[in-house]
């Protein structure tokens, strides 16, 4: 009977190979099968697409929400100025219409002196004095309005009369009763006109 030898390696047991084969074997089999429950449980492409587009969706909505303040507000500050600057031009509207009746005695003075000699030094401050008056309306933005031989025009002038002229266009102003002026373009006083007709 020979004698165990402990420098020796155990004698392979057939039956422990193939235990370790069978292990062996299972565990590659589970791995197969985590392996296609991993791809099994991946969600659908447009289940994983969804939260994605809803977000694209909400990030267009809020920039076009966006674009649409930024024009509101471009807009609101257009008006402000346009609004501001409208002020500005007009803010002395009043006042030059006010003005206005010192020039036309001022220009009624004038007519009135004529050629009387013995009152030239005070037709002269006379005349001075009017054109300073036109000089300051003119530096706010104030023309005058002489319609005198032109087409009738309502805008800028009122009729008085009509008055039959044959050697005249029809609807020309032939008489300047009254100037009118504009202040920066818009109407402050129209002119008193008499306007032509065609004889009856």
């Amino acid at each position: 009977m020979a004698e165990n030898n402990p420098d020796q390696p155990d004698a392979i047991d057939p039956d422990g190979a193939e235990s370790v084969a069978a292990r062996s074997a299972d565990t590659e089999s589970s791995s197969d099968t985590q392996g296609e429950g991993a791809v099994g449980t991946a969600p659908p492409p447009d289940q994983a697409e969804g939260p994605e587009r809803d977000l694209e969706e909400e990030l267009a909505a809020a920039q076009d929400a966006a674009l649409r303040a930024q024009a509101d507000a471009m807009n609101v500050q257009r008006r402000a100025e346009q609004e501001i600057e409208k002020a500005r031009k007009f803010a002395l509207e009043r006042f030059c219409g006010d003005l206005l009746t010192v020039v036309d005695n001022l220009e009624r003075a004038l007519e009135s002196a004529g050629e009387d000699h013995g009152a030239a030094a005070l037709i002269e401050g006379v005349e001075l004095t009017h054109k300073g008056f036109l000089d300051m309306l003119t530096k706010y933005g104030v023309e005058a309005v002489e319609p005198l031989g032109e087409p009738f025009d309502p805008e800028t002038a009122q009729a008085m009369s009509m008055v039959e002229q044959a050697d005249v266009e029809p609807n020309s102003v032939i008489a300047v009763m009254q100037k009118g002026y504009l202040l920066n373009g818009r109407l402050l006083r129209p002119a008193m006109v008499m306007v032509s007709k065609a004889p009856g």
